[in-house]
């Protein structure tokens, strides 16, 4: 039984929620068709810029609570709706193995299409990131707004072709990112965590894996739908063309500006520190030398 969900939901009265809200109708739910989409995208993208501008001559805000507020309820968020997927992912693969869970549209229950509009749905809020950033006047990365924008998008595709598997990258995702806003909830409080490094790192890996486990269902769903007789297949999965071709172009890109971001942001500088140091030395000692 699925002691998380039934215990929250004992709380929540699920006959009044329309079925729209309950879960995902394309073109019946919020944030369901594409120029919804694309008009949030664009409105993002048009206040973060309009607020820069706004702010070019002023002084950064500080913001420290409602910043803090913000990511905590991120974290903790991210934190339950991980629970509640991997949850029901569990009961699912104790039913029907790893290849149903995965692949079968039963996989894709009513509880996990609710928990996984829920997280599509927070892509949304975290919009809200980039206009701390914004405010606070700290410096705009191509990967920090093109990740927004593109998550979100991602997400509607994935809901909208509702592959089976979608769930575990949403699985892993929300658990990076229950760290990550635990991580700036703490450090904009004074903390002082050693760890940012390795949640780099666990992005990193998590588009690894999730690219692999991509590759596995897109090869079932094209042997079994185009090559059904040349290829070696387990069975079908349920996913679009659309959903894979969006799935791994979009996760690849990640992969490959994390990989830029890490290489920029930790080799560079650790390479840049040995040489400083080993430049000191140099100069030390040849001060020494020429005092003889």
């Amino acid at each position: 039984m699925p002691y998380l969900a039934d215990r929250i939901l004992s709380f929540i009265p699920t006959n009044a929620i329309p079925p729209h809200l309950a879960s995902y109708i394309p073109g019946e739910s919020p944030l369901s068709t594409w120029p919804v989409v694309v008009s949030m995208t664009v409105t993002y993208l048009a206040v973060v810029f309009g607020t820069r501008e706004i702010m070019k001559d002023r002084a950064p805000l500080k913001l420290t609570i409602p910043f803090r507020a913000h990511n905590l309820i991120l974290s903790a968020g991210s934190l339950v709706l991980m629970a509640l997927i991997g949850e029901e992912a569990f009961l699912n693969w104790m039913k029907i193995g790893t290849y149903g869970s995965l692949c079968v549209p039963e996989a894709y229950t009513n509880r996990l299409d609710f928990y996984l509009m829920l997280t599509y749905y927070s892509k949304y809020y975290e919009f809200v990131d980039t206009i701390f950033l914004t405010l606070k006047k700290k410096p705009l990365s191509f990967l920090h707004v093109y990740h927004h924008s593109a998550t979100a998008v991602l997400g509607f595709v994935q809901l909208n072709g509702r592959a089976t598997m979608c769930w575990f990258p949403a699985f892993l995702n929300l658990g990076v990112h229950a760290l990550m806003y635990y991580y700036y909830f703490a450090t904009a409080g004074g903390a002082k965590l050693w760890w940012k490094k390795h949640l780099t790192t666990m992005q990193i890996l998590q588009f690894i894996v999730v690219l692999v486990m991509g590759l596995f269902v897109s090869y079932q769903y094209i042997a079994y739908n185009w090559f059904p007789s040349l290829l070696p297949h387990v069975g079908n999965c349920t996913i679009t063309p659309t959903a894979i071709i969006v799935g791994y172009g979009v996760v690849s890109s990640y992969l490959i500006l994390f990989l830029k971001f890490f290489r920029k942001t930790y080799t560079n500088k650790a390479g840049s520190s040995k040489n400083v140091a080993t430049t000191g030395s140099s100069v030390r000692s040849h001060v020494k030398a020429n005092q003889m």
